[in-house]
């Protein structure tokens, strides 16, 4: 296995934190349409969303850490491995927010973990 596997992960996992976090915020929001005379109202509305924030914030930090891991490890390694957050963010998105998961989405997460294994198998 690849010593920088876990740092990955780490990213990943920021990354998919980032889109649980950014819809949270947008759901307590609620529907909006863009026009100009709502935007400043909705850009500060949204900006000052603390979930908006968090999920901001996750995304610098996973950025950062996905810098490192480019300075380290081939991309045809590390960015595939970066559907690993597809994974967690469906099912997440199915436990958290009730989100559909059909037989369609099962078999697609179960394609993209194997994809993955496969990956990892090369390091």
């Amino acid at each position: 296995m690849n010593r920088y596997l876990p740092l990955i992960l780490v990213g990943v996992l920021l990354n998919a934190m980032a889109q649980l976090t950014l819809k949270q915020g947008m759901r307590s929001i609620g529907h909006f349409s863009f026009s100009m005379e709502s935007l400043l109202k909705m850009t500060l509305t949204i900006g000052l969303n603390p979930f908006v924030l968090a999920g901001l914030a996750c995304y610098v930090i996973s950025v950062v850490i996905w810098l490192l891991v480019l300075s380290r490890v081939e991309v045809s390694y590390a960015y595939p491995l970066l559907s690993v957050g597809y994974i967690v963010t469906a099912l997440a998105g199915w436990r958290l927010f009730d989100e559909g998961m059909d037989l369609t989405r099962w078999s697609g997460i179960a394609v993209i973990c194997c994809g993955v294994w496969l990956i990892t198998r090369t390091a």
